[in-house]
């Protein structure tokens, strides 16, 4: 499984895009397309995706229909721009949070507004993920690690600085705008572990145990 920070490395731009019945082929412009390996994990959008093929100014990636289906990366047109973000190699500085691009929710833009230097954004979700949020937790939107600023019924707030805006396709969303989410991995995990203990009616010492808390 590949690692990410959430933090954006750069904005791509969808230079090609070949629809199969099921599937779609991506071809992607970036700066660091020199730098990839074939087999290398590219998160687009905050999705991690297989570089297929490579020359000097683009890369190639298949999306697979569970992708498509999961996803906003079936709405995309050529000329549009993505978020890019290279799987985080051992030893670098982690400056986002963890972020496997494994997306658990397409979330829509129903509030947007300037709250000084900040714009604070709120995002309607699916119910089922309530469960994985937390005031002051860690989300990723688009691949971009941000924190939750409030959470709302069937909805949470982000606020967004200048930086993140412009350093990002955030920046370019627009109310009625779908967005990929990923929730916290630490959250998840803790999620299920509970899931367990209560139905387990407790927590046993063979339960620490099988999730290394001993």
């Amino acid at each position: 499984m590949a690692i990410f920070t959430g933090l954006v490395e750069e904005k791509g731009i969808i230079r090609g895009i070949r629809k199969g019945p099921v599937s779609v082929f991506l071809n992607i412009e970036s700066s660091f397309c020199n730098e990839l390996d074939i087999g290398e994990s590219v998160a687009v959008n905050g999705v991690c995706l297989t570089v297929t093929d490579h020359n000097s100014t683009t890369f190639f990636a298949d999306v697979m229909a569970e992708t498509l289906d999961k996803t906003n990366l079936g709405l995309l047109k050529n000329g549009d721009q993505v978020n890019l973000e290279r799987a985080l190699k051992i030893g670098s500085r982690l400056g986002g949070h963890f972020v496997t691009g494994h997306i658990d929710a397409v979330g829509k833009i129903i509030g947007k507004q300037q709250r000084g230097i900040a714009t604070e954004i709120i995002i309607e979700i699916p119910s089922e993920l309530e469960q994985y949020l937390l005031p002051q937790g860690s989300i990723a939107l688009d691949g971009a690690s941000l924190t939750i600023a409030e959470l709302l019924s069937g909805s949470f707030k982000v606020s967004l600085i200048p930086h993140t805006l412009e350093a990002s396709t955030l920046g370019l969303k627009k109310m009625g705008d779908l967005i990929n989410i990923e929730a916290d991995l630490l959250g998840k995990y803790v999620r299920s572990l509970m899931g367990k203990m209560e139905e387990s009616k407790g927590v046993s010492v063979g339960l620490l145990a099988e999730h290394g808390f001993i």
